[in-house]
């Protein structure tokens, strides 16, 4: 089957318009993406099982198949901290505050994880796609639009995330390597719904 037999509009549960754009860019041509902005709770844990659950529960508030998205931003000299806690993290302590964290140690490496879970419906078991860009944290550069950007620059890059090109981005980020993934799935698989 090839892939322009497979395109069907699937549910992206997310308010972020920046995910969303993304989202869209990446899967153009493959599958049609809709948002809907469901408040899902913020869940505890390791960061494949928060998505799978996250997953679940948006399958059953949608009815129907689902994408969701849970990113971390773990630092290393902090054993992966904030980890699936940085949105908490950066609305407490901005981004001044998440480099201040990391001041007493000489590792500021850290990398972005991104998961995407897919699920065809209720009672349904996610599918899990995760995509990691390793880089460091550093004073915060370029605009404050989409959350930590600002504050990590991806290994062998003299930017920022929020430095830089939106294409550039989109090639090399941690939620591109997981859209990928994801985007593999979708082209080679039947979706009947």
């Amino acid at each position: 089957m090839s892939t322009t037999q497979l395109l069907r509009t699937l549910t992206f549960v997310t308010g972020n318009k920046n995910k969303l754009a993304e989202v869209r860019a990446s899967l153009d041509g493959v599958i049609d993406v809709i948002a809907v902005d469901i408040d899902l709770p913020e869940l505890q844990g390791e960061p494949g099982s928060i998505a799978e659950e996250k997953c679940r529960m948006a399958a059953q508030q949608v009815n129907g198949p689902v994408i969701i998205e849970d990113t971390c931003l773990c630092f290393n000299a902090l054993d992966g901290l904030p980890g699936p806690y940085i949105k908490w993290f950066l609305k407490k302590l901005g981004h001044d505050g998440l480099n201040r964290m990391l001041a007493g140690f000489e590792d500021k490496s850290a990398y972005a994880l991104c998961t995407f879970a897919y699920c065809r419906g209720p009672n349904e078991q996610p599918i899990l796609f995760e995509g990691r860009c390793p880089g460091r944290i550093v004073p915060a550069r370029g605009p404050p639009n989409f959350g930590w950007d600002p504050i990590f620059e991806p290994t062998g890059y003299n930017e920022t995330f929020a430095e830089m090109a939106l294409a550039t981005k989109l090639d090399i980020s941690h939620r591109s390597r997981a859209l990928t993934a994801l985007k593999q799935y979708f082209a080679g698989q039947p979706m009947d719904h």
